[in-house]
């Protein structure tokens, strides 16, 4: 019995090394090239998708960094980031600390209206949530974001926000009181007190400059292609390398990316980072689905699909011993933006890729979700759907969702709402009509800001969507 084990063994060996043998030098180069870039694509995630955002700006909203770039109106398709929010109004100041010094984020106290949002470094990390639910509890902050390594004591009266990045970003939202235009105003100008400045001019601050990129078409998808590398060299050139991160410095002179020397993009290399990206973009949204096995509720197609040792780690910025969720975090941010410090604090979100029996969601089906009385939330509901391809808003939709706030909303005479999805709008219902594309499959996100606890202890239950036959 050893003596056939040990042949055994030594027939696999003898075969392994003949087959390794039989790959020319030109072969390994070229797998090791694609193992490698496919790792860099699910590693790099955060800092090619913040990238991506950044470059939007410097195109198409014309800002750059130590400015705000904001939506002067309820954000519509034109906004191609990852699964945005088209319920509030969005302001997101990007910020480099390396020749401007320490940078102060103002946030106004909530008087006239309510931030909710988030200061992020490069890669994402929450350094701290603003607002009613952040580290201000609505009183308004200085918040002062600090460079890596920085030695000064910060001076009194600022939130003191160590960074190991220099570049960074806050995904800040005006919420709206209600649906209507004069409330929609009051947001833009409440959102536009925020005040950006270096702290050495905090003195006599400059006025902040602010960018609308309202009538923009701001293309911020990931780039699943040779491209990505070139987004992911943009940044390991900007910022210093992290100590938990050094084991990729290797990994990344394969792909061509190193500190401190040019990337040559395309040539023999091409086609292989294009596979590799390919590939690694298949892995992610195969994750992705099945991170959808877990419900929220118990029988639930509802799920919150983001990795728990992500949700533990992020806002510690990875400091949890035996823990680096870099698969976690490279799915999550392959289908949003932005990392809350607190999650649960200013909003909650669940979302579903699959109607009540199970079956993908068909921009060519007809769909309906009641939302039941006492959605547990201080200040409102929404549903907006996305193309399942891309995690982005649905282009040329006339709208991408409805909220609790939506003007032409009908509610049920027990308070309830029955929102309807579909190619084409049910006859008298088209106030509760969220429009999909025939022919592409979706997403639908179902988002709770001013979360409570009947949410939290699923004594409130979201039904799932349901299939139904289009009504004439």
């Amino acid at each position: 019995m050893l003596r056939s084990l040990l042949l055994a063994i030594a027939l696999t060996s003898v075969a392994t090394t003949a087959g390794a043998q039989a790959l020319s030098s030109d072969d390994l180069a070229r797998r090791n090239l694609e193992r490698r870039a496919v790792e860099a694509v699910i590693w790099g995630m955060p800092l090619v998708n913040y990238d991506q955002m950044f470059q939007a700006v410097l195109r198409q909203a014309k800002g750059g960094f130590n400015e705000v770039v904001f939506w002067s109106r309820l954000v519509d398709w034109k906004n191609q980031t990852l699964t945005p929010n088209p319920d509030a109004i969005y302001l997101m100041p990007f910020i480099d600390t390396k020749e401007a010094g320490p940078m102060v984020i103002e946030i106004p106290p909530a008087d006239t209206g309510v931030i909710n949002g988030t200061i992020m470094n490069a890669w994402q990390v929450p350094l701290e949530d603003v607002g009613p639910a952040g580290a201000d509890k609505g009183k308004g902050a200085k918040y002062l974001v600090l460079p890596p390594d920085y030695k000064q004591k910060p001076p009194p009266g600022y939130i003191a926000l160590p960074s190991d990045t220099y570049r960074g970003y806050a995904l800040l939202r005006s919420i709206l009181k209600s649906g209507s235009a004069a409330d929609l105003e009051k947001a833009v100008a409440y959102g536009k007190r925020i005040k950006v400045y270096p702290l050495s001019q905090a003195a006599k601050p400059p006025a902040t400059r602010f960018h609308d990129a309202a009538d923009t078409l701001f293309e911020a998808a990931i780039p699943y292609s040779a491209r990505y590398f070139e987004a992911l060299d943009r940044q390991v050139q900007a910022e210093p390398w992290l100590t938990r991160d050094k084991a990729m410095i290797d990994q990344l002179k394969t792909i061509g990316i190193e500190k401190g020397k040019p990337y040559v993009a395309g040539g023999a290399r091409q086609a292989t980072l294009d596979a590799a990206a390919q590939e690694a973009r298949a892995w992610l949204e195969m994750k992705y689905e099945q991170a959808f096995a877990t419900p929220y509720f118990d029988g639930s197609r509802w799920a919150l699909p983001v990795s728990p040792d992500y949700v533990t780690s992020a806002p510690k910025n990875f400091a949890v011993p035996d823990s680096y969720p870099v698969d976690g975090r490279g799915i999550l941010f392959s289908f949003i933006f932005f990392t809350p410090k607190t999650l649960g604090a200013g909003q909650f979100y669940l979302m579903t890729i699959m109607d009540k029996d199970g079956q993908a969601l068909d921009g060519g089906h007809a769909y309906r979700l009641t939302v039941p009385t006492k959605v547990p939330v201080t200040q409102y509901w929404s549903v907006t759907v996305y193309d399942r391809a891309t995690h982005t808003l649905i282009r040329e939709m006339a709208r991408p969702g409805r909220s609790s706030q939506s003007p032409e909303l009908q509610r049920n005479a027990d308070g309830s709402v029955d929102l309807w999805f579909g190619p084409t709008a049910p006859a008298g219902k088209e106030g509760n009509w969220i429009p999909t594309r025939a022919g592409a499959r979706f997403e639908a996100l179902f988002r709770f800001y001013g979360p409570e606890k009947a949410l939290f202890d699923k004594s409130w239950k979201l039904p799932d969507i349901e299939t139904v036959k289009q009504e004439q």
